[in-house]
């Protein structure tokens, strides 16, 4: 979440921190978000956007599976070489 946000040297920063994707003030250490979130339940899940244009912060983000966040990501237009 950090590295995608952040680290503007991160593969996937454009995706996230490049189009304005940000951490709550909160989140920025990690005690809070463990208050907020709790351990990731599961080996099988990862941290989701519910909405995907909204920011990585409490009432926003969920514990999901890979299949979940399939059913949950925005769509890119496919550019043609």
């Amino acid at each position: 979440m950090k590295q995608r946000c952040l680290n503007p040297s991160n593969r996937k920063y454009r995706y996230y921190g490049g189009r304005g994707i940000s951490i709550c003030p909160r989140w920025q250490s990690y005690e809070n978000f463990l208050l907020d979130m709790g351990r990731k339940p599961s080996a099988d899940l990862t941290l989701d956007r519910i909405d995907n244009d909204g920011n990585y912060e409490p009432g926003n983000c969920r514990w999901a599976t890979i299949a979940q966040q399939a059913q949950n990501q925005r769509h890119r237009r496919r550019r043609d070489a």
